[in-house]
């Protein structure tokens, strides 16, 4: 790989540190005097639609999997502000951002092929409807039949 920071998110997909884009904000909730000083909020930007380092199915499918947080423009953006560290939030998103990655470059669950239940089981099933019907057919109670 060349020069710069390189996250690697799989053996064959790494993120270069420079497509990422942060900006800081002042967090949301409580945290008392320090939440109306301090920009700990993190806004991590990754454009994934024109990132180099990505193939071709997993920005597809990481696009789906962004929903909400991707733009019109093609852009993910990751809020982070649970922690009250600016730099334990910036590790957060980045955190998220991976796994996000991670989870598209997942292959896609092979088909399902539909199968039909065996005359056995099938036989199996009616039995035990007619066991319950049995059981439930001598609650009757007594006169009133």
């Amino acid at each position: 790989m060349p020069d710069g920071r390189w996250i690697e998110v799989t053996p064959l997909i790494a993120i270069d540190e420079r497509e990422l884009e942060e900006s800081f904000m002042r967090a949301s909730g409580p945290g008392g005097q320090n939440v109306n000083k301090v920009s700990t909020a993190v806004e991590l930007r990754f454009d994934v639609a024109n990132s180099p380092n990505l193939p071709e199915p997993v920005r597809t499918r990481l696009a789906r999997l962004a929903g909400r947080r991707l733009t019109q423009e093609g852009v993910l953006v990751i809020r982070a502000d649970r922690f009250r560290l600016q730099e334990r939030n910036r590790e957060d998103a980045r955190e998220r951002l991976v796994a996000l990655v991670r989870e598209a470059a997942e292959p896609p669950p092979p088909p399902r092929r539909p199968t039909r239940p065996t005359r056995a089981s099938k036989e199996r099933r009616i039995a035990a409807k007619k066991r319950r019907s049995d059981v439930k057919s001598g609650r009757g109670r007594a006169g009133f039949e």
